[in-house]
This record gives structure tokens, sequence and C-alpha cells, in this order.
């Protein structure tokens, strides 16, 4: 994971402060096996036939097995977190403005996710900031699968006075 201008550090204890606009933090990546797109189907009972029967994904525009769209969100999620880019600063997710599903991810694809900082904003809460940022799921090839906007509340280190 490396993080690009400017400069971050990884501390668990993050403010809102400390995320300026143009902050970026690269993840390392993950492998996506045919196990992981088996286990999510079993854990949300999501047994559609493109993602659990190779058989009838063949016969697909894809041509075989894909993951999930919600399995991908889910790894980018979990590589952000894994990297520490966010530490303990979020105090709940706001929305999830936007998902695009732009390529198939497929079994032996490996994924890593570029996520900038593009909004700041103060919150109704004064001890509290809303961030938005956007993350681009990227392929082995170079090659951006997703692209999600998150908004997430954020505490602040100072509290604003007054509220917003």
């Amino acid at each position: 994971m490396t993080a690009t201008t400017p400069a971050v550090s990884h501390e668990r204890d993050r403010f809102f402060e400390d995320f300026p606009l143009g902050t970026v933090c690269v993840t390392g990546g993950r492998t996506v096996d045919i196990s992981d797109i088996s286990m999510f189907a079993g854990l949300t009972g999501d047994h559609y036939p493109l993602h659990t029967d190779e058989q009838y994904a063949s016969q697909t525009q894809f041509g075989g097995r894909i993951a999930h769209g919600p399995l991908t969100f889910s790894i980018a999620v979990g590589l952000v977190a894994l990297a520490g880019f966010l530490g303990e600063a979020i105090v709940a997710l706001r929305e999830v403005a936007s998902i695009r599903a732009l390529k198939p991810v497929r079994p032996g694809d490996t994924v890593h996710v570029r996520a900038e900082v593009v909004a700041a904003e103060p919150a109704r809460k004064p001890e509290q900031g809303i961030l938005t940022l956007d993350y681009q799921v990227i392929n082995q090839h170079d090659e951006t699968v997703m692209t999600v906007r998150m908004v997430m509340l954020a505490k602040r280190r100072h509290p604003m006075k007054g509220g917003s």
C-alpha cells in the first residue's frame, strides 16, 4: 500500500482533518478465488447461476463464472480497511452514492483499490465531518473493473464551534 500526495500516516487514531482533498491510498492486491465466489453465494443466498454454475456461465457473454458485483464491492471495502488508510476515523457509512461494475471480475483476477478523498465538508454535529471518497477497483491488467463513491461520517479532532 502506498500513499501519494499529500502524504498521510496510517495510524489508527485518525480524524476528519487528516484527509485533505486529493489524499490517495493505493492498497495491496487480493486474488479472487472460486471459493470466494462460492462462499459469498452461501453467505448471501445469491446463487444466481452466472456465479455458481460453470456450465450455465460458460454459455453467457462472459464465457464462465464471474464474481458477484457486491462481492467485488466488499473486497474493495476490505482492502481499504486492511491498508489502514482510514484508521478509526469513520463513525458511520452515510451513503454509497454509486457503484458501477465496468468489467467482470473472474476467478484468478487480482484486484487492488485506489481510493481518493474528493470532498470533505462539515456535518450537522460539530464533532463530525463528511468525507466522500472515490474508489477505483483495478485488476491485474490495470483495468478499472468497478468504481464506487462512498460518503462517510468521520470524527473531528477538534469540534467545530457553533456546528455547521
